[in-house]
């Protein structure tokens, strides 16, 4: 004899498993620290700023310091 399943709780526990699953990305994605946050935004300003200093000639827009 083949075990009776109630639908609408099957029904309900796929969609709750979803959610976890696209909550747990959602953490992982989006869920840092603002310690993490702060530290990431340094790097990026401390890359920025070493590569602008090795330029060799100045972007387009900016004014140049030959008078």
């Amino acid at each position: 004899m083949a075990k009776v399943v109630n639908l609408n709780k099957f029904r309900k526990r796929k969609a709750k498993a979803e959610r976890e699953q696209r909550a747990d990305t959602n953490r992982r994605l989006h869920g840092r620290t603002a310690a993490e946050r702060a530290r990431d935004e340094l790097q990026k300003q401390q890359l920025t700023s070493k590569v602008d200093g090795a330029r060799l000639d100045k972007p387009k827009g900016e004014p140049s310091d030959e008078g």
